[in-house]
Order: structure tokens, then C-alpha cells, then sequence
């Protein structure tokens, strides 16, 4: 596995090594000890795994404790990280990238960080490990377009979002009450 680079600090994107030939492919999404080499230390605990049609935005979601390792395993997705610790020269940052059952990368955001996608395909298949149980009494989210965070999600998709994400509140109104602190 190869980390690639990222602007914020935290978040990983990772691309495995994918052994394949004219039959398939083989790849290692999970070691333990070579995640720990690149700085993913979190034990995760739990497994999900969601569908989406295209132009489905999910997010911007967290939990207080919660590191997901995130992967696209059919279709392709845009990914996002925004950085929510207070006090941080990033915070309110945030940082995308694609991931494809092509390339096969999977993306890190670390707890303090808010998590969100969008389908770029037809169909998409997300599969996630968390480093907590996911608790809807924790679960938290701000809007995905909230202006003042400006993610740049791509260009020439309708975004479809579920209600609860669409009347989510705006990152500034939530700011004081994050339990993200930098450093």
C-alpha cells in the first residue's frame, strides 16, 4: 500500500498495489501493520457497506470518537474530508478525492474530520470500516453545500441529498459546540 499525497494534515489516501491479469485482480484492503506504517493507527470495530444511484450526495457526517477507512467497490465516487477541530489552521478546510472500483483507492478521514460523497456513476457501492459503533445519539452533520465551506463537488451532477442532509444546519452554526480541538 502507498500513501499518496494530501493538502490537509490527517486524512490519508491510500492506493493498493493490485496484482492482476487478463483473469481479475487481487488486492490487500486491509493490514493492519501497513496502515499503522502510514500513520492509521485507529482499530476499527465495525463494517458498512451502502448503495447509491447517481448524483446521491451523502453527508457532510461525523461522530465524536469515529475514523472511517472508505472505499468504492462498484462505480466511482467523489469523497470528501472536512477538517471540524477547532483551533486548527485548516479548520473548515476541506479536501476531495475519487474513488473507483478502477483505482481502488481508499481514503482515511481521521476522528474531527466530517466525511460526505457523491456518486459519479449510475450506481455506487461504499464500503466503510469505523473505529466506533455508529450511535445515532453521536451522529452529527452539516450541510454539504454549506457556501462558506465551498466544497467543489463536480461539475454537471444533479445532487440528490435525503432530507435530514439537505436541512442540515450550516457548518458556522454548529462551530462552538464541535468537541474537535487541533493538536
Amino acid at each position: 500500500m502507498e500513501r499518496l499525497a494530501t493538502q490537509l494534515e490527517g486524512p490519508v489516501l491510500l492506493q493498493p498495489i493490485v496484482h492482476g491479469d487478463e483473469r481479475g485482480f487481487f488486492l490487500e484492503t486491509y493490514r493492519r501493520s501497513a496502515l499503522a506504517e502510514l500513520g492509521i493507527e485507529d482499530e476499527f470495530v465495525q463494517d458498512n457497506h451502502s448503495r447509491s444511484r447517481g448524483g446521491v450526495v451523502r453527508g457532510m457526517h461525523f461522530q465524536p470518537g469515529m475514523a472511517k477507512l472508505v472505499r468504492c467497490v462498484r462505480g466511482a465516487i467523489y469523497d470528501v474530508v472536512v477538517d471540524l477541530r477547532r483551533g486548527s489552521p485548516t479548520f473548515g478546510q476541506w479536501e476531495g478525492a475519487e474513488l473507483s472500483d478502477s483505482n481502488h483507492h481508499q481514503f482515511y478521514c481521521p476522528d474531527g474530520f466530517a466525511h460526505g460523497f457523491c456518486v459519479l456513476t449510475e450506481v455506487a457501492d461504499v464500503v466503510y470500516m469505523t473505529s466506533a459503533y455508529y450511535d445515532p445519539t453521536l451522529e452529527s452533520g452539516f450541510a454539504y453545500n454549506d457556501p462558506a465551506v465551498g466544497i467543489e463537488w463536480p461539475a454537471g451532477i444533479e445532487l440528490t441529498a435525503s432530507a435530514r442532509d439537505a436541512g442540515a444546519p450550516a457548518l458556522a452554526e454548529i462551530a462552538d459546540s464541535l468537541p474537535f480541538r487541533y493538536g
